[in-house]
């Protein structure tokens, strides 16, 4: 029988051509001492670690929780520089957005770590409605605003004009400082994704708080590795150019943490 003939550098253009994937378990750990690291599609600059938190959506509860586990990690494992970064959506859906972001905006030190807290679409939608755009307004309220204003400890059915005023002006200064994205080695941290296509320093407000598609099916290179809530799913996402860490806590979902470093990433979830 002839073997089979063999093209000199097939195998090596076909490695070349092939899309990297990470498939596999997602080992969500709910204890700091069950974490476990898998490849990572990035890398993060030598002696930094990010804990990246997905939406939290009023959940206060899972937010306190999923801080304690990364205080207990860092404890257990400290040398790097560590920061905290919150991807956004911090309000509506669940009980307690008033809770939520008082906390933040007190200035937590987790574990003595800075802090970025990234805008998500439902804060911006709060802040329009507030500069006075009333289909905003309309958005939000549909979106969960109902419920984030009675949290807040304010009738459901405040006229807008009013919202101003009866929000604490501290919750308010915090939300107005909010920040579009952050950036560390490989990765760009966003609420929901960017533009396939357009340089980073390009991307508008809108796509970096409200991207879906084509952001989430596209397999080419964006320029860094986006890092997002946004989206929801029952697991994280982790594919070659992007992660998503939206696990759904405002719905019924967990509430989870991306453990970034070097080229590794593991999960923490409550």
């Amino acid at each position: 029988m002839r073997r089979p003939l063999r093209r000199p550098g097939m195998r090596a253009a076909l490695d070349a051509a092939a899309i990297p994937t990470f498939s596999g378990p997602r080992q969500m750990a709910e204890s700091a001492e069950a974490i476990r690291f898998m490849r990572a599609p990035g890398w993060m600059p030598r002696g930094r670690r990010a804990y990246v938190v997905g939406d939290v959506h009023g959940h206060l509860d899972k937010l306190r929780a999923l801080h304690a586990l990364i205080a207990a990690d860092y404890a257990t494992r400290p040398g790097k520089a560590a920061l905290v970064v919150h991807l956004g959506d911090y309000i509506d859906q669940g009980p307690d957005s008033a809770g939520v972001v008082a906390l933040l905006a007190a200035s937590p030190t987790v574990a003595g770590l800075p802090v970025i807290n990234v805008l998500g679409d439902h804060e911006r939608m709060l802040l329009d409605a507030l500069d006075g755009d009333r289909a905003a307004a309309t958005d939000w309220l549909w979106a969960g605003g109902k419920e984030a204003l009675t949290s807040w400890g304010l009738d459901p059915e405040l006229p807008r004009e009013e919202w101003a005023a009866a929000l604490p002006p501290r919750h308010l200064g915090w939300l107005r400082r909010l920040t579009l994205s952050h950036r560390e080695g490989d990765y760009l941290f966003v609420h929901a994704g960017v533009r396939p296509g357009v340089p980073i320093e390009d991307q508008s407000r809108d796509d970096l708080v409200t991207m879906r598609q084509p952001f989430l099916s596209t397999e080419q290179d964006l320029g860094a590795i986006v890092v997002h809530g946004h989206s929801s799913s029952p697991a994280v996402h982790i594919g070659a150019n992007r992660i998503g860490l939206d696990t759904g806590a405002g719905i019924g979902g967990k509430l989870t943490c991306a453990v970034l470093e070097d080229d590794l990433v593991a999960l923490l979830t409550v």
